[in-house]
């Protein structure tokens, strides 16, 4: 019988010294995927909420021979406009989620990436009709405290999408 006693007393020493499990990274991540999720629909839409992103959000600019290495939030609504203006878009797929890592620790930090396709029609005119093409996203996005999109960037071949819209193939 003390050996019984004996074990249990061990077993609830280590099991009391057992730290709580962090979910705080994990739980942001679920959090912060409904925001991307959200933004997806707000782009597909035509009217992104950009309530969603914090005063000091930059996107990083990752276009061929950019001058600048980022955009601001002010320049990025002026960008959206002026592509609503001009194109479609419409997501194929459900994007798939994945967690970020911190660069320098590689632990899961709350980041979201995702990966996703998308057709984009340039509008008919008069003298043209309507031409689609449909091309892959990669894209992440890094949030603040508040659960804001601090940091953007997005990887796809925009240059390729393009000449193919304006007949440049």
């Amino acid at each position: 019988m003390k050996q019984i006693i004996y074990y249990l007393c061990a077993v609830l020493i280590l099991v009391s010294c057992t730290p709580p499990v962090d979910n705080s990274a994990s739980e942001a991540f679920e959090k912060n995927s409904k925001t991307v999720l959200a933004n997806l629909q707000g782009w597909q839409n035509e009217n992104l909420d950009y309530s969603m992103y914090a005063d000091d959000f930059a996107m990083m600019e990752t276009g061929f021979s950019s001058e600048n290495d980022s955009v601001s939030l002010t320049e990025m609504i002026e960008t959206d406009k002026k592509l609503w203006q001009t194109y479609d878009f419409k997501m194929l797929n459900e994007p798939v989620l994945l967690p970020g890592v911190n660069a320098t620790t590689k632990a899961v930090d709350g980041s979201v990436r995702h990966y996703s396709q998308w057709e984009i029609t340039l509008s008919a005119t008069d003298s043209t009709e309507a031409k689609s093409g449909v091309i892959k996203m990669y894209e992440s996005f890094d949030f603040n405290e508040e659960g804001k999109i601090r940091y953007q960037q997005v990887y796809a071949d925009f240059t390729g999408i393009m000449m193919h819209l304006h007949g440049q193939e």
